[in-house]
């Protein structure tokens, strides 16, 4: 009795493989479907930085879309399924909506955007109803809270997710009181109102809150500089926002009071860093290396992520058609396998891609948020960023 078990189990196993090798060579599964995505990059002339900083890579964001494309295409041969990536890189936002446009007169519908806030809501205006985009370059907040479009969604994460990162684990090591240095550039202040945020929130004190105005050339002034500027009575940590890289890596070491250095600068959080290796990530950063010759940043792992979030419904569904790309996304089947110890899914009411922050210094990794004890009623990943209440944000109705 049991051998004949063990045989009808076997004949059930083989007439199944039968059965989906007949499904494949008769076209019941999807006939060569060719997915084309759009990817749109434009980065705006930063202007002159007053310090020795090494400068992001010119392709920042656009390697990693071609990893993931790679990523999807090895899947896809299996299913008869192609996927091309149009690159275009402009020098103006003005030229970044005409190459969008063209892109979409073409038949393109999904679309990789790596592009400051503004450019992005300038693209959202010429989308189309069957047009949908992944914001993978603006961390800016409004994008997540008031400047809402349904059919963008956002990869990279947002500043205030970076900083609740960072909150939370200030508020683990009790290190309450702060000192602020915020610097000129719009996103130094965006950064920084971000924090005032997140202070608020996990119970933290600023007791300093000063802009830096001064435009001397640290790599000699340094060590006389920011000691006067960062006199205080006392204070647990100094935390940095210049996102550019004007002073802030002089911080470090040359602080009045013999403290750590936080924020955009000393230990950071981030999208993603090199250091980062659990969960199997030791593998993307090898793949990644290997094809790019250098290292994988923030703007890379979010193209990668928002291409890999397509070629995964694609294969779900044997289909690219944007509106049912989007609706599977935000569907309970999706799940991105995406090497940060935790399957990721969309947030439903702004499209912000849910994810872990690793905190991070340059040669290492020191902790990942959300942590335990910051307790959420849905998902300790809402834990990080704007929560539903406090977003105005309501893409899915």
């Amino acid at each position: 009795m049991v051998r004949y078990c063990l045989k009808v189990r076997y004949c059930l196993r083989a007439l199944s493989v039968v059965l989906v090798a007949c499904a494949l060579s008769s076209g019941a599964v999807a006939q060569n479907l060719e997915v084309r995505i759009g990817y749109i990059q434009w980065t705006p002339d930063p202007g002159p930085v007053l310090s020795n900083v090494i400068p992001e890579p010119e392709d920042a964001g656009l390697r990693g879309a071609e990893l993931a494309l790679a990523d999807n295409n090895t899947t896809g041969k299996f299913l008869d399924q192609s996927y091309t990536l149009e690159r275009q890189a402009a020098d103006s936002e003005a030229a970044v909506v005409e190459a969008f446009k063209a892109l979409q007169r073409s038949g393109v519908g999904l679309f990789v955007v790596n592009a400051p806030a503004s450019t992005v809501q300038a693209l959202m205006g010429a989308s189309g109803e069957r047009t949908l985009v992944f914001n993978a370059g603006a961390r800016d907040d409004a994008l997540r809270t008031s400047a809402c479009h349904p059919n963008l969604l956002h990869s990279i994460p947002s500043y205030a997710m970076l900083t609740d990162a960072l909150g939370q684990w200030l508020n683990q090591r009790r290190w309450n009181d702060l000192f602020l240095i915020t610097g000129p550039t719009l996103a130094d202040r965006s950064w920084a109102s971000a924090f005032r945020r997140s202070a608020k929130r996990f119970g933290l004190e600023i007791v300093e809150d000063k802009p830096w105005t001064f435009d001397a050339d640290l790599r000699r002034t340094a060590s006389k500089e920011l000691p006067l500027f960062t006199q205080a009575a006392d204070y647990d940590a100094v935390v940095v926002a210049d996102v550019r890289g004007d002073f802030g890596e002089y911080v470090p070491f040359n602080t009045w009071l013999p403290r750590p250095v936080v924020g955009t600068q000393g230990m950071m959080p981030v999208a993603w860093h090199f250091v980062v290796e659990n969960w199997g990530a030791a593998q993307l950063q090898n793949r990644f290396r290997e094809m790019a010759r250098r290292e994988m940043n923030s703007e890379d792992y979010a193209a990668w992520a928002a291409i890999r979030s397509i070629g995964t419904a694609v294969t779900e569904l044997g289909s690219a058609n944007p509106e049912k790309v989007r609706n599977f996304l935000f569907s309970d089947h999706f799940q991105l396998a995406a090497f940060k110890g935790r399957k990721l899914t969309y947030r439903d009411w702004n499209g912000q891609l849910r994810q872990p922050i690793p905190l991070v210094h340059p040669r290492g990794l020191v902790a990942r948020a959300p942590f335990e004890g910051f307790l959420h009623p849905n998902t300790t990943m809402d834990t990080l960023g704007f929560d539903k209440p406090e977003s105005r944000c309501r893409i899915n109705g």
